[in-house]
């Protein structure tokens, strides 16, 4: 295998190893014990606020460090020893999600947003690398690349924690909340194991002139942000694509973290949406690599209207479904496009920024991905608690409480319907040969 080959699969690799904690703790385990075992007891519209504000906070924080450090990152040509702090960070708190004990909800959601600061705060460096390991003309391949090793992945050990959960006399373990502890375990061995690879085999270029002492970086990395924001003027093609991503990136960020959460409140059963999920998996991995292809060979724009549509059209019938087999022809839909919308997002960006500036730009572009985040689950957990208190009697049977709580939650997840529609409305406006225009000056100033 040739270097750049091998720094193409070390890149890709870092998916694979990361999503893990996509896949088992933030869209499988974590909601379902956190609702049956952290929050015990706890009325389900409650425990969705709480999941969803803990989601928000987590983001939040993500969101004000990643324009910061991305910028820190290219001065210092420092993007993957970020990447190996932050992503050890998520190890190390995904290990802890083991210690957390029955009802300790609060603890549960500190130790998840850290786990997601972590995972998050990785990300930024890792997504700031694809320029390095792909050229123009295969950086959606490359991309969409990513995304399918990431579902494989992620797959392959959700399987693994999923059988556990469903067998653990043969893992030799006591009972099925057992097996999710230890589920949280496997996924910081293989998240920290794999990253390995992304730290041998993809090279990272020195610029002349970078700081060799942390502190340096640093304030050259908080020169470059300020700097940066003087630009504002030539970046108009960023900040409105940067916009629209914003707002249909909040819509598939909020599904993937709150769909489990949703299904159980509309009375499923939890093992009916692990299945759902494993679907979205196995689903996901040749869709992202064909979504790849798209780009590369129809349209890149075209695609990501498409899989916005279609987004749409999964909201709209999640707030009708009645019967577990409708859950998985969403579960069907949403892996056909999930993986593409993200991975042609991230690569139409990349014709958009400055190059030699990709850790910084990227920095922004994870800066509102995040922020979305926290507008979507909150959105959910505001419109669930309002509808339910709009809808509730004085005195209320317990047949209309689980009837109330059901409908509330079906009003949370139309809420979501709008990001999509707002975001698909400014992604229209975004021209991309401006944008690449606007690039060039700014990578020749």
């Amino acid at each position: 295998m040739n270097k750049e080959k091998k720094a193409v699969w070390g890149w890709a690799m870092y998916d694979w190893a990361n999503s893990a904690f996509a896949t088992t703790v933030m869209a499988g385990f974590f909601p379902i014990f956190f609702k049956q075992y952290w929050s015990y007891g706890v009325d389900v519209n409650v425990s969705t606020a709480q999941l969803g504000f803990g989601n928000s906070i987590a983001s939040l924080l993500v969101a004000l460090m990643a324009p910061v450090l991305g910028a820190i990152a290219d001065k210092g040509s420092a993007r993957k020893k970020f990447l190996i702090f932050f992503a050890y960070l998520g190890v190390l708190m995904t290990a802890c999600l083991f210690l957390v004990g029955k009802g300790e909800w609060a603890w549960a959601i500190f130790v998840y947003a850290m786990g997601i600061i972590g995972f998050s705060g990785a990300n930024v460096f890792y997504d700031s690398l694809l320029p390095t390991v792909a050229g123009k003309d295969n950086v959606d391949y490359i991309s969409g690349l990513g995304f399918a090793m990431g579902y494989l992945g992620g797959g392959l050990l959700f399987l693994i924690n999923v059988l556990m959960t469903l067998m653990p006399e043969k893992f030799g373990l006591a009972d099925a909340g057992e097996a999710v502890r230890y589920s949280f375990i496997s996924v910081a061995i293989w998240w920290g194991m794999f990253t390995i690879f992304t730290i041998l085999w993809v090279p990272e270029e020195k610029k002349a002139g970078a700081s060799s002492e942390g502190r340096n970086s640093i304030s050259d990395g908080f020169r470059q942000i300020i700097g940066t924001f003087k630009k504002v003027r030539h970046l108009k093609t960023i900040f409105l694509f940067l916009l629209a991503y914003w707002f249909y990136i909040d819509g598939v960020d909020t599904i993937i973290r709150m769909a489990v959460d949703y299904g159980m409140s509309i009375g499923f059963a939890s093992n009916d949406l692990i299945i759902a999920l494993l679907v979205v998996q196995f689903v996901g991995f040749p869709s992202a690599l064909v979504f790849g292809k798209l780009g590369q060979k129809w349209d890149v724009r075209k695609a990501i209207y498409l899989a916005i549509g279609i987004y749409m059209f999964i909201v709209v019938w999640g707030t009708m479904m009645t019967v577990k087999q409708e859950f998985y022809i969403l579960a069907i839909m949403i892996g056909l496009v999930q993986g593409g919308i993200q991975a042609l997002s991230r690569s139409y960006y990349s014709r958009l920024i400055p190059r030699g500036q990709s850790a910084e730009y990227y920095g922004f572009y994870n800066m509102l991905g995040k922020f979305a985040a926290i507008v979507g689950p909150a959105l959910m957990g505001v419109v669930g608690l309002i509808a339910r208190r709009l809808l509730m009697p004085p005195t209320p049977t317990a047949g209309q409480i689980e009837h109330i709580g059901q409908l509330a939650a079906r009003w949370s997840i139309a809420s979501v319907l709008i990001l999509f529609l707002i975001g698909a409305i400014l992604f229209y406006f975004v021209d991309e040969e401006k944008g690449k225009a606007e690039a060039a000056y700014l990578s020749e100033s």
